[in-house]
């Protein structure tokens, strides 16, 4: 008999809360928690366990079949960026710059330069392309700040002031997830929550890119739609977007 508090050789960690009111577990690769409020028995959060084992199992066993992490960046790694791929040059050097294809480096935290400089100049293509969807779909103005940034767990997010943030990994993805969640941050303007007002509306296997976790790993799963429709404004009036296709399902190393 399983073990309901050990899950594919993993043992699930317990946290109590008193301000909690509900029951619920977080998956991560090679980490299960399970949240409880304090009064809640142990027997009753066993069954709950047991009830979800399956669940917890088919995440485990996606994260594991997810590739390695990227290893350090060394001279002559390859970077994708903005659908680019630039060569590594590390050097003794203060700050990055880019040459062509070459983008070179400082040779000691290389990759917190990596970070700096691709903040730095992902900057005005987010802000260009949000601008334009933001104008295609009359919402132009609406829009506050376009920001790059570097959150745990978003892709992107609009405030309730119309300021758009989109993480700076988001440059290392191919050009048409980047342009999804810029468009979907878009549409916040005139919707902020997720109602069929904001969209998309596609089929359910299309709906598979998602960021989530310390690492932020995106995942898309093929499909056959290459139509998305983005509603407009309340109402019946759509806005056909057709650049993101069919893509095969793979990680981008957004670890």
């Amino acid at each position: 008999m399983h073990d309901p508090w050990v899950i594919s050789g993993i043992p699930v960690t317990l946290k109590r809360s008193a301000r909690r009111r509900t029951v619920g577990l977080q998956v991560r690769p090679g980490e299960v928690t399970l949240y409880a409020p304090v009064r809640v028995p142990a027997e009753r959060l066993q069954l709950f366990l047991v009830d979800r084992r399956s669940w917890v199992e088919g995440h485990l066993q996606r994260y594991a079949a997810q590739p390695a992490a990227p290893g350090p960046l060394t001279e002559g790694s390859a970077v994708q960026f903005l659908g680019e791929e630039l060569t590594l040059r590390l050097t003794d050097m203060r700050q990055a710059r880019r040459e062509g294809d070459l983008l070179w480096l400082p040779d000691e935290d290389p990759e917190q330069h990596l970070e700096a400089w691709t903040r730095r100049a992902a900057a005005e293509p987010y802000c260009d392309l949000v601008e334009e969807y933001a104008a295609v779909l009359g919402a132009r103005p609406r829009l506050g700040r376009v920001v790059v940034s570097g959150a745990r767990t978003r892709w992107g997010s609009c405030t309730q002031g119309g300021d758009i943030r989109l993480h700076w990994k988001l440059t290392r993805a191919p050009l048409e997830v980047l342009r999804y969640v810029a468009l979907h941050e878009a549409a916040h303007l005139l919707e902020l929550n997720h109602s069929p007002a904001t969209g998309p509306t596609w089929p359910a296997s299309c709906r598979s890119i998602r960021g989530g976790g310390t690492g932020c790993a995106i995942r898309a799963t093929p499909c056959k739609s290459r139509r998305v429709l983005y509603r407009k404004a309340p109402g019946k009036r759509w806005f056909p977007w057709r650049s993101l296709p069919a893509v095969t399902s793979q990680a981008w190393g957004l670890e």
